[in-house]
């Protein structure tokens, strides 16, 4: 028995010592679980009373905001209240003022018009006035017209009767003249009458717009083909006047130029020394005194009807060209007399024959005139030496070669009729 008491086991101290240890370190992690527990607690307790503040403030913002919003709107509505006020007031303002400015206007109105009324009155018995003194001196004008009309009726009474006295003596001393030229074998020159000048003008279709030439001269003098040229046509062509060996033109006519058809007329004038045109009656039997103005146109000579028209032109105040026409034929004529061969090659030649019968001839031609105007007591004037084939050469702006009196003949008939006054 003795013995089991002494072999009863031994405590574990170290066992002891380890679980106490860990029990101590339990109890260590468990007290600081509980202060880590506490401290969990107090800071989420913090956390939810400072978010408790921040939700408090928030809605204190949030009170304050809307109250700031709401004093806003009431401040807007104030203003609104104020400018709605202020634009009432501003319109009140200027209706007032526009109904000021309208009795204003009409106020004024009624004082112009009154002035207007009082200027008028003014002016009504002022013109009276004038009117008055303007009838007084219309009567004592009248008056003194009348007793000058009687002056005037007693003066023109006087003067026909000086006039008819003179007259007389004109017309005596016209019958001597003619007696005299009678006696002379010289025919008389009868002026038309009025009813001849209407039926010379109707004749010819004259018009009072348009300035008219006349072409005159013998028969067979050209003047038909001068006409065309200075229409611009040949004489082959359909508009243009006949031509011919024989005198074509019995009856006067009538021909345009259809660059100047509005502007210039002209007429082929039968030639004198025909059947039934004696020359003593040339001038008047083909109306001749109604053209503004005549070409006097010759070709070998220069005859008494040619002075005839001459003188009769001067007579009635009408402007005259003489004009010599063919001069390319006569110039050629004159080389052959000289000795020059058509057939001949040598243009040298040719053109020293040419030079000489074209001073001669145009010489010859002008003292001829020169001495014919003498004998017949008329003064000295130019005459137009031209070629046919040139002045259409010129008419047309063909710058034709070989030109004489062409260019100046163009240009001296369009400056007459212009300086006529017709196309001012």
């Amino acid at each position: 028995m003795g013995n089991h008491h002494s072999h009863e086991p031994q405590p574990d101290w170290a066992a002891i010592e380890r679980a106490k240890r860990e029990r101590e370190e339990a109890e260590e992690r468990q007290r600081q679980a509980e202060e880590a527990a506490r401290h969990a607690r107090e800071a989420a307790e913090r956390a939810a009373r400072e978010a408790e503040q921040q939700r408090q403030r928030e809605r204190e913002a949030q009170l304050a905001a809307e109250r700031a919003a709401q004093a806003a709107r009431e401040e807007a509505e104030r203003m609104r209240w104020w400018r709605e006020e202020a634009e009432r007031a501003e319109r009140r303002a200027r209706e007032e003022a526009e109904a000021r400015a309208r009795e204003e206007r009409a106020r004024a109105e009624r004082i112009a018009r009154e002035m207007e009324e009082e200027r008028r009155r003014q002016e009504a018995e002022r013109l009276a006035a004038i009117a008055a003194r303007e009838e007084e001196a219309r009567r004592q004008r009248a008056i003194e017209e009348e007793a000058r009309r009687a002056r005037q009726a007693q003066e023109e009474a006087e003067r026909q009767a000086r006039e008819a006295a003179e007259a007389a003596r004109r017309a005596q001393a016209e019958r001597e003249e003619v007696e005299r030229q009678l006696k002379k074998g010289i025919q008389p020159v009868v002026m038309p009458t009025a009813e001849e000048i209407r039926l010379a003008k109707a004749k010819v279709q004259y018009k009072d717009a348009v300035f008219h030439f006349a072409v005159a001269g013998i028969a067979g003098s050209g003047k038909s083909s001068l006409i065309n040229a200075l229409c611009g046509m040949n004489n082959n062509d359909p508009n243009a006047a006949p031509t011919g060996v024989n005198e074509t033109t019995l009856e006067i006519s009538r021909y345009v130029d259809t660059a100047h058809s509005q502007q210039f007329a002209w007429y082929d004038v039968p030639g004198s020394g025909t059947l039934t045109i004696p020359d003593w009656q040339y001038f008047n039997a083909q109306g001749l005194y109604i053209f503004d103005c005549i070409l006097v146109l010759f070709n070998n000579r220069f005859t008494m009807t040619d002075r005839a028209i001459l003188a009769n032109c001067r007579r009635f105040q009408i402007p005259t060209f003489i004009v010599r026409s063919k001069s390319d034929q006569h110039i050629f004529n004159l080389m052959k007399d000289m000795g020059y061969d058509p057939d001949e090659e040598d243009t040298h030649r040719r053109g020293q024959f040419y030079k000489a019968a074209r001073e001669q001839y145009i010489s010859e031609t002008r003292q001829s005139v020169k001495n014919n105007l003498a004998e017949a007591n008329l003064p000295d004037q130019r005459v137009y030496i031209v070629s046919n084939k040139t002045l259409l050469g010129a008419v047309n702006d063909k710058g034709p070669k070989r030109m004489i009196d062409e260019v100046e003949l163009l240009t001296d008939l369009y400056s007459e009729a212009y300086r006529s006054g017709k196309f001012s």
